[in-house]
């Protein structure tokens, strides 16, 4: 036939065979690559087979099937060392070569030990960081730490004695040092899972550089109109006395309040109700709300102008009450009465009333329209409390309503709440104290539990609470729309995290970046003593970036005011002396710090990283906050890819939890416990590989079981190693290797099967769908090399003399394999690989995996018709296997009849002559002999079995179909069984066959 055909990509629609090997398909040398590998003789010998044993050709090596106990981790170790581990970052950024990928770090915080989400995360950064190495992209990743903030500040304090008399200084002094150990720990536990950086040159955010060009970003930003100074309610945390940013609040459902049902006394009638409302009766309006201790704060009620509202009558007390119209039957239900619609009307109908505050005389709250109000639950009738909302501050700020805030950072009513609940805490005594005015007062008409989620402090898990104060904001109002434009041109994988992001951005109308707390970064700005105005210019901010550039931020509260604020910057702001200020108390957010990394990572200041790669709570942290810095002072995003993982949790699918005994230590995972037998030592491969092989796009479990389940994955893949290795001990690619064109074309179709799995690995790993790397590794190593090609070549492995081209023919495509396999998990596994590569028996000065590229698959393997051939030879053996199920397949011969066509050349390609049990075709059958036919014979022995099969070649894409028939007759072999290669070829089970006798003679033995 003509070998021009092309040959269809290996996923082709038509006949897709699998390649399969049934149970004793052929019980001679054939046995799997396990127990192969670890064993170099036959299971069992018989007298003639140990006259032969030294002539066959059995597998050796050095490379260890397993590495029980401590050998996993020590032998990580030491392969770490040899092989340049440490030196690996610098080495490939010392290439010369103009491809360059950058992914940026993003920093984990430096306030604790390494857990399993640091090992998540880190390696999966590794992964992409070697595979783009090996690739040949010069890799520049720099490892940094988030190091200021509260919960550092908490931990460094929280074993300190009189921790109120601390100065500022002595208080950054150590959250420094109980950063600067947790950062040393973590360094520690990323360098031992094999993580390539150069170690020695990282970034923190509490460097003098780093802050320096943090405090440039705050300035344009500031300049730029962008972040302005109001006052104004934010969340606020009162057991840490600081603002607090959404991005730092936690939600707990079960968090219970007292709710309470309040009435407001009618004042004035709305106009328009003055029919209804005529003053014969006492009215009011009814207000529900689960935070009684903000009523002191009231300075309005909020209806919806579009709403239906009714006037009713009390059935217990006669009064008159207004609220919606659709919550007038449940409101009744909670407080155990009936009403009487008297009057409905519009929400609109209600403007120009006004109320009688419950607990302070005098005070006037008026009915106002907002769009806020919901009919969900409560009344309609929304009590509003600008000091305590952030509607209730868009309506105040509309009618110009006072906004005074009665509660102190610690959350306790100030002075200006009256005696009565000066100095009580508004979550505890202060709520109960309100509750008890409003009763005494005769506003209280009903008290209940009520369990709803509610905020609370991520850092001292304590509730928070809304408290309007004078703070520093981005507007990210102005910024968002920008923002969004540019985060849609990102590639984010999973693509559905894009949509929340953009979701997240367009409910944030601003971002609170002041704290008040000492451990962070200063807000480079001064007020003046007698006015509060704060003083920011070029002048200011140049002169204070120069100082914490060489000093750092602590110069902030170590130098005076006179070194930090000169005259001239005073004189140009119109003031008269620097004396008249004051240095600001606030720090920025550590959302602020970490959100302007790339201001200090990236090489160049346009520059975009390839990828920022983190968990999804970052959708609203870290990926959020450096949009937002970036796209106000670059108009760009400082990305071009997104990658999204899940969480860590237990293999159950719950939270890790001390109490629960599910905690994953990495440290154990790689070094053992205590108890080896229940903690076991598996090394820091298992680690990652748990990682390439979960889907992280959603929660990734792990413990014993998932772990247990990885060691057994890679000790599979191990005894495949092991087997190519133990047949490449006689083995020189560059001396031994047969020409593709010249080789068996079982052999030329492995080579095939290796480019397109390189091809779809590389596809993978570019997309950082690293499970399905682990997918494509497993489906290789066990179908196509363990199952398949291993049990048809052992044969020639180990009974062809040793330089026959028969047999180097196979062993050119084991090294390709081997090469190829090793790379192909090289990043995932780079402990494993290098072992690997220290025990090529060829390759003894081998620079290792890392330094000499990526997987190096020739098109040229795709050979048309190959194929064919072998999917055709293959669909014809299973054929026969499945029609002596169980059996020896070398107890049999098999006579193959197929009609003149494409599908008998293609087999004639593989068996030139009638009949042989040496031909490349009787290879794959794995019978004794292999007769190939045109026509069926004229006679068949009576215990014959015949079966019948069809086979559809597809060649060129479809445009060459043809589907052709076949019979094969399975019949018992009346060879003897040879005792040397163990087939039925011989005519004396004393005296070998005659290829054997042939390969002895050879070697000069009988």
């Amino acid at each position: 036939m003509s070998w021009a055909l092309r040959a269809p990509p290996l996923a082709r629609a038509g006949a897709r065979l699998r390649l399969r090997v049934r149970p004793r398909a052929a019980d001679g040398w054939v046995r799997s690559a396990a127990s192969e590998a670890n064993s170099r003789q036959p299971a069992a010998e018989s007298r003639e087979d140990s006259q032969y044993r030294d002539t066959v050709l059995l597998p050796r090596s050095r490379f260890p099937a397993q590495l029980p106990g401590r050998l996993q981790p020590e032998t990580e170790l030491e392969t770490q060392q040899k092989c340049g581990f440490s030196e690996l970052y610098s080495w490939q950024r010392q290439r010369k070569t103009k491809q360059e990928f950058c992914l940026h770090d993003g920093p984990p915080y430096a306030n604790g030990e390494p857990h399993v989400g640091h090992a998540l995360n880190k390696i999966l950064k590794d992964i992409t960081n070697r595979f783009y190495m090996m690739r040949g992209y010069k890799v520049h990743y720099v490892p940094g730490w988030d190091c200021h903030g509260l919960p550092i500040e908490l931990k460094a304090l929280s074993e300190v004695k009189g921790v109120a008399n601390l100065s500022p200084m002595e208080i950054r002094q150590r959250a420094r040092e109980f950063a600067e150990r947790a950062i040393e720990k973590q360094r520690s536990a990323f360098i031992r899972w094999g993580i390539m950086a150069d170690w020695a040159n990282c970034y923190c955010t509490f460097d003098g550089k780093y802050e320096a060009n943090q405090l440039r970003v705050f300035y344009k930003m500031y300049d730029k109109g962008f972040i302005y100074q109001d006052y104004k309610p934010v969340f606020w945390s009162p057991s840490a006395n600081t603002a607090l940013a959404e991005a730092e609040l936690e939600y707990s459902e079960q968090h219970v309040s007292r709710s309470v049902y309040i009435k407001f006394p009618l004042l004035k009638s709305p106009p328009k109700l003055t029919s209804v409302l005529d003053g014969s009766c006492p009215a009011s309006v009814l207000v529900w709300t689960t935070q009684p201790w903000t009523v002191p704060a009231n300075q309005a009620i909020c209806y919806m102008p579009d709403s239906a509202y009714s006037i009713v009558k009390c059935a217990t007390t006669g009064e008159y009450f207004i609220l919606a119209a659709d919550r007038v039957e449940s409101t009744a239900a909670v407080l155990d009465t009936q009403f009487e619609v008297m009057s409905t009307c519009k929400g609109g109908d209600l403007a120009d009333g006004s109320c009688a505050h419950p607990t302070i005389p005098g005070r006037v709250s008026p009915l106002l329209p907002a769009n806020h109000v919901t009919m969900t639950k409560g009344t309609g009738l929304v009590h509003t409390a600008p000091a305590h909302g952030m509607e209730d501050y868009n309506v105040a700020s509309h009618h110009q309503l006072p906004m005074d805030c009665l509660v102190d950072e610690g959350g306790f009513f100030t002075e200006a709440a009256g005696p009565e609940l000066q100095n009580k805490n508004v979550l505890e005594e202060g709520n109960e104290a309100v509750i008890q005015m409003l009763q005494a007062a005769g506003s209280l008409l009903k008290e209940e539990k009520y369990v709803h989620s509610y905020p609370y402090d991520w850092r001292t898990k304590k509730p928070m609470i809304i408290r309007a104060s004078k703070q520093w904001f981005v507007n990210t109002a102005s910024i968002k729309a920008t923002a969004q434009e540019v985060l849609k041109k990102v590639k984010v994988i999973p693509t559905s995290a894009v949509n929340r992001m953009l979701e997240m951005l367009d409910r944030r109308t601003f971002w609170c970046i002041s704290r008040q707390r000492s451990w962070g970064v200063p807000i480079p700005v001064f007020y003046q003593k007698d006015t509060g105005e704060s003083l920011i210019n070029s002048e200011t901010i140049t002169n204070v970036i120069k100082i914490v550039e060489q000093q750092g931020t602590d110069a902030w509260w170590t130098l005076p005011i006179e070194q930090l604020l000169s005259k001239e910057a005073v004189a140009k702001a119109g003031g008269h002396d620097v004396s008249d200020y004051v240095k600001g108390q606030d720090v920025l957010d550590i959302w602020f710090d970490s959100g302007t990394s790339w201001a200090h990572v990236l090489e160049d200041a346009e520059q975009r990283a390839d990828l920022y790669l983190e968990g999804k709570d970052q959708l609203g942290g870290w990926f959020q906050s450096s949009l937002l810095t970036s796209v106000s002072t670059r108009k760009k995003a400082p990305y071009k890819t997104l990658v999204v993982h899940g969480f860590t949790l237990g293999e159950k699918g719950e939270k890790m939890s001390k109490s629960i005994g599910n905690v994953v230590d990495p440290d154990v995972v790689i070094n053992g416990g205590e108890d080896h037998a229940k903690d076991p030592p598996y090394g820091a491969d298992v680690l990652r590989w748990w990682v390439a092989e979960s889907n992280v796009f959603t929660e990734v479990l792990i413990g014993p079981v998932v772990l247990n389940a990885a060691r057994d994955d890679i000790n599979k893949l191990r005894n495949t190693l092991r087997f190519i290795l133990g047949n490449m001990d006689d083995f020189n690619p560059e001396t031994d290797s047969i020409p593709a064109s010249e080789m068996y074309i079982i052999d030329q179709y492995m080579l095939h099967l290796l480019q397109d799995y390189g091809s779809k690995v590389t596809e993978a790993y570019k997309e950082y769908d690293y499970s399905k790397v682990v997918r494509l590794l497993q489906a290789f190593c066990s179908r196509n090399l363990s199952n398949f090609y291993f049990s048809i070549i052992k044969d020639r492995l180990y009974c062809e003399e040793e330089k026959d081209p028969k047999r180097r023919s196979c062993q050119t495509v084991l090294a390709e394999a081997l090469d190829i396999v090793v790379r192909s998990f090289a990043p995932i596994l780079p402990h494993l690989a290098e072992e690997v590569f220290q025990h090529l028996p060829y390759k003894k000065d081998s620079e290792g995996v890392f330094r000499s590229g990526w997987i190096k698959a020739s098109s040229g393997w795709k050979k048309p018709g190959t194929e064919e051939a072998v999917e055709g030879a293959c669909a014809i053996r299973d054929s026969f296997l499945g029609s002596i199920s169980g059996k020896n397949a070398l107890e049999y011969e098999v006579v193959i009849v197929i009609e003149p066509g494409l599908l008998f050349e293609l087999m004639e390609v593989l068996q030139a002559e009638e009949s042989s049990s040496v031909s490349q075709l009787n290879e794959i059958m794995m019978a004794s002999q292999t007769t190939l036919l045109s026509e069926f014979p004229k006679e068949t022995p009576a215990d014959a079995n015949i079966i019948s099969g069809t086979f559809l070649i597809n060649l060129e894409g479809g445009d060459i179909r043809e589907e052709s028939s076949y019979k094969v007759i399975v019949l018992p072999t009346a060879k003897a069984k040879c005792p040397r290669c163990r087939r039925y070829t011989s005519d004396s089970s004393s005296i070998p066959c005659p290829r054997c006798m042939k390969v002895i003679a050879g070697k000069g033995s009988v």
